[in-house]
């Protein structure tokens, strides 16, 4: 318990921290940062559900996705999220995504 009250607040610390340089991304760069947060914050929802890996891979495969890509990224996405041992709450799961993309984006410049 002491362990998830740490990673929440070092999460909302860092996404403060962090706030100020995802105004240099451009709006695609944020637009698939959130897009990839939405995805992990989903299959993170169907994870706590106790939806299996299979189930949450066939509910993403009916989705309808406006780019070809997209698809395979959602289930890579979602089989990392299953994978991760973390029962933090899907809000928690988008932000740290977010945090996560935006770093990694300003760090290929």
């Amino acid at each position: 318990m002491r362990i998830i009250k740490f990673a929440v607040a070092f999460c909302v610390l860092t996404g403060l921290a962090n706030s100020a340089f995802a105004r240099d991304l451009s709006k695609n760069e944020r637009d698939l940062c959130t897009w990839g947060a939405g995805i992990a914050g989903t299959a993170q929802q169907y994870k706590l559900s106790g939806l299996t890996l299979y189930g949450a891979r066939k509910k993403l495969q009916a989705r309808h996705f406006p780019q070809q890509w997209m698809r395979m990224s959602a289930l890579g996405i979602a089989e990392q999220t299953y994978d991760s041992p973390s029962r933090l709450r899907p809000e928690s799961v988008r932000q740290v995504y977010y945090e996560g993309c935006t770093r990694h984006e300003l760090a290929r410049r």
